[in-house]
């Protein structure tokens, strides 16, 4: 299959304008969708006439393999909605996207450690924010590298593309130390670096909901919006464009999961835009199951694969959350970022008319943390029919460990900690503590669960009081 054009999408963020001019340019050159990818990046997923190009000069056409150029992505899309570093907003993070002037040839991430929507270590360039206001950890894998590596320093918010360029322009030197790079970056650049006072900590979460209609404070929301086939119809999208600018929404964030978010739908609007969705009839409601998953793109096989895997797990009733799941093959040059890596081998030649079955190794992330950047072998050269019961099991070895960590943790500090009864969401785990009720509804301090209304919801996802389970919070 050839290689389809991308259109780089700064951060992953753009505007509706955008969006919308470049969903009209793929009308014109003859597509009926666009697709995203794991970089953020737009996808224009069939065979286009390259001679109409140009009237559309406010795009740049790329085919990353043959023109060296590569995305710059974010994790802007998390800001607001998950758990974040507190000096890292919105803004902060459009003023750090938008100094990055120059068309970059390696994979920058800007990264906020404490979200989980977006990973951390798959650009060659990776800055993650640390604890300092405005300064950033950065841990670099180079072309050549086996592994990610630290720079010994943090780097201030107004270096990061100076050092970058810095970074690009050495690599004509193969430098194969990360202190050779760091005496070459500082010979070329002035900077004002900080010393790093502590190493990066990177808490776990379970991997988050990111679908549907979801609270914001009291009186905006976020709609999360994935598609199984990545196929995103450009007449919804149009339209969906003007409703944002109808409401004031000045901003569109893909996700490396091959879906986008929007953020800030004001309250008064929620119901035009439930009724706009049920007009162009979206579902958004998928199973954690379903989204998950990385996929290659326009992959059928992989597709139809995970199809095959989700039923399996569906049928028999497995849990996934927490975990997440990708497809690769034995030629991919992507880094693996989900905790199971289901990889597709390289078929031997066959003689004349032999059929010879696909076979698949397993790996999973240590303590099923892809930010541990460390993969270790399950099985090797398995057929397709024995993948549900080895991932069943690898997904029973995911929460036995989970519960055996905690186990750990509750007995080295028993006697430092308390118990506490809260109620947490089903659906979200958002927990309700009764000691400060839920001022996003009027609900007092020191409201017990059971006085609750019968009509009360999920702050978060809107699930209804039945939701909710007793569970002891451990302080």
């Amino acid at each position: 299959m050839n290689e389809p054009y991308r259109l780089m999408i700064n951060g992953g963020v753009l505007s509706p304008g955008e969006l919308k001019y470049i969903c009209e340019a793929a009308e014109a050159l003859g597509l009926d969708a666009i697709s995203f990818g794991s970089r953020q990046d737009i996808i224009f997923p069939e065979a286009i006439d390259e001679s109409k190009f140009e009237q559309f000069n406010k795009i740049q056409f790329v085919k990353p393999k043959r023109d060296g150029i590569e995305n710059i992505a974010s994790s802007y899309v998390s800001a607001e909605i998950l758990q974040s570093t507190s000096w890292l907003t919105s803004d902060r993070y459009l003023y750090v996207l938008e100094q990055f002037k120059h068309t970059p040839k390696l994979r920058i991430n800007v990264i906020d450690p404490k979200q989980r929507l977006v990973p951390l270590f798959t650009g060659n360039v990776n800055f993650i924010a640390s604890e300092h206001e405005d300064y950033w950890y950065l841990y670099l894998r180079l072309p050549g590298w086996e592994k990610t590596v630290m720079y010994p320093a943090l780097i201030f918010s107004w270096d990061m593309e100076k050092i970058e360029c810095a970074i690009e322009n050495i690599l004509i030197e193969e430098p194969e130390t990360i202190e050779t790079v760091f005496d070459l970056v500082n010979d070329a650049v002035d900077t004002n670096n900080r010393t790093v006072d502590k190493p990066l900590e990177v808490p776990f979460y379970p991997f988050p909901y990111y679908e549907g209609m979801n609270r914001i404070g009291t009186d905006r929301y976020w709609l999360g919006l994935y598609w199984r086939n990545n196929r995103y119809d450009i007449p919804f999208l149009k339209a969906m464009c003007e409703l944002c600018s109808e409401n004031k929404i000045g901003k569109i964030s893909i996700t490396p999961w091959k879906s986008f978010i929007v953020k800030g739908i004001p309250l008064q609007s929620k119901l035009k835009w439930e009724k706009f969705l049920g007009k162009y009839g979206i579902n958004v409601r998928h199973s954690m199951l379903e989204m998950n998953w990385h996929l290659p793109v326009n992959d059928k096989d992989a597709l139809s694969l995970k199809k095959y895997l989700v039923t399996n797990f569906d049928q028999n009733d497995i849990s996934t959350y927490g975990l997440t799941f990708g497809i690769t093959s034995y030629d991919s040059d992507s880094y693996n970022f989900t905790s199971i890596v289901i990889e597709k081998n390289r078929q031997p030649e066959s003689i004349g008319d032999f059929k010879i079955r696909d076979t698949y190794n397993l790996l999973y992330a240590k303590n099923f943390d892809p930010n541990s950047r460390e993969y270790i072998v399950h099985v090797q050269d398995v057929d397709k029919v024995e993948l549900p019961g080895l991932l069943m099991e690898l997904s029973q070895l995911y929460f036995e460990q989970l519960g055996t960590e905690r186990e750990a943790d509750v007995q080295t500090i028993v006697k430092e900690t308390s118990e506490e009864e809260v109620y947490q969401c089903s659906d979200c785990m958002t927990v309700y503590n009764e000691v400060y009720g839920d001022i996003t509804q009027n609900i007092q301090p020191n409201t017990p669960f059971e006085n609750l209304p019968e009509t009360y919801e999920c702050s978060l996802c809107e699930a209804p009081k039945s939701s909710f389970e007793k569970k002891i919070l451990v302080k």
